[in-house]
């Protein structure tokens, strides 16, 4: 309970892919119900196909392009400020090349077991579908949540925000729901905790989150409302 701040490190990925993980790592290997986050920005290599099933995937793009193609017959191309998002339920087999460049955040959240059987599907949006909403120096982009864009199959509230240098932003978690705040860009202060650019600050059992950025800050705000079931990841498999 309470929080604490991890930093996202260097990881090897894909084909000549290196990205900064948050999770899973040595000492942090999910946040209930989230299983991954990458923060990637690559112009050359790649993810080929390779197979997942058991969770919901999100990739959202800052900047650039970034290259979908599935063995459902999905193709197509997302550009910065839209998003990708794949239910790989009981199985299903991608691939993501960067359009050029890509740079952006992929999110993995588990299935309740319950759902773990479910038909793979895929959905894209453009950057024009997310809705955005602007106030006091504060721009919020609403991926996932109440009028957002994406649709899952898990309570969740998956929010891009950027804030001018010195303003202020306090919001509280819905009911139940833990999570994290990371840092794209810039510096802020949590709670009286530092934030710096390629950390998190992970969340459970506060009831308000008071933010400041000491210099103009892109931060993203991910939360859920856990399953309290058992995560099993075995590489790209979540069962």
């Amino acid at each position: 309970m309470g929080m604490t701040i991890h930093s996202a490190i260097a990881v090897p990925e894909g084909d000549s892919v290196t990205v900064k993980r948050l999770m899973p790592v040595t000492g942090l290997r999910n946040f209930d119900p989230f299983v991954l986050w990458d923060h990637f920005d690559i112009s050359g290599g790649g993810f080929p196909d390779h197979p997942h099933r058991g969770f919901e995937a999100i990739t959202y793009l800052f900047d650039g392009g970034m290259n979908h193609a599935d063995n459902l017959g999905n193709t197509g191309t997302v550009f910065g400020g839209g998003a990708q998002r794949f239910t790989a339920g009981s199985g299903m087999v991608h691939s993501e090349f960067p359009d050029g460049r890509a740079h952006g955040i992929q999110l993995w959240i588990n299935l309740p077991r319950a759902l773990k059987s479910l038909s793979p599907a895929y959905q894209q949006v453009q950057s024009d579908m997310i809705p955005e909403s602007n106030a006091n120096g504060v721009t919020i982009r609403t991926i996932v949540g109440e009028n957002g864009a994406i649709i899952l199959n898990s309570a969740v509230e998956y929010l891009d925000i950027h804030m001018q240098a010195g303003t202020m932003l306090q919001r509280e978690p819905a009911s139940g729901f833990r999570g994290f705040v990371y840092a794209v860009e810039g510096e802020a202060t949590i709670n009286n905790e530092q934030l710096s650019k390629g950390q998190a600050a992970f969340v459970d059992g506060v009831a308000a989150i008071n933010i400041k950025s000491d210099s103009a800050a892109r931060l993203m705000w991910c939360f859920g409302k856990p399953h309290h079931e058992p995560i099993y990841q075995h590489g790209p498999f979540v069962d």
